[in-house]
């Protein structure tokens, strides 16, 4: 299997950008599991869910890397999103920005098929899942063919435009 994102993001020089576009991944997730059976992590107890990925964005950010993610979601939200809604003070609290576009005000946008960063405007990693939610066995596939780059790109861009801050979305 290729290298995860967090490579990619250690490489980066100027920007990092992740569509996300499912409503769920890996319920199988114990932490995931504890969410849903009522836990909640506090934002002052730093040490319970800072982690590796925090580190790689802090350390993005502070090299001057932009890292920005968008969500695409249905609403009313399925479990998991509320879950990753509950999360994202954690993605804020390392540097990301983070926007939410419901789904509904996506059908004029023209969207690849499947989740992807894209790292420095030249390199494309696309996620493939399974049904489940899964990250598929081969499921890291790097491009740096340019129309694929423009492409993810541009399909990114129309999305930020368009969605919510994570400090203003309410979700439905």
């Amino acid at each position: 299997m290729q290298p995860p994102a967090r490579n990619a993001l250690a490489n980066a020089k100027r920007s990092a950008v992740h569509l996300e576009l499912r409503d769920s991944y890996m319920l199988d997730d114990p932490e995931f599991i504890a969410w849903q059976g009522g836990k909640r992590l506090d934002p002052h107890d730093r040490s319970a869910w800072w982690g590796g990925w925090h580190d790689a964005v802090r350390d993005a950010v502070a090299r001057g890397v932009t890292v920005r993610r968008a969500r695409i979601v249905s609403e009313p939200l399925s479990a998991y999103a509320r879950y990753e809604y509950d999360l994202t003070f954690t993605n804020i609290a390392a540097g990301e920005l983070v926007r939410w576009l419901p789904r509904r005000q996506t059908t004029d946008l023209a969207l690849p098929g499947t989740d992807f960063w894209v790292f420095d405007d030249s390199t494309v990693l696309f996620h493939h899942f399974t049904g489940e939610g899964q990250l598929a066995k081969d499921g890291r596939e790097y491009a740096d063919d340019p129309a694929r780059v423009k492409l993810t790109t541009d399909a990114f861009e129309a999305v930020w435009q368009r969605a919510i801050p994570h400090e203003e979305y309410r979700p439905a």
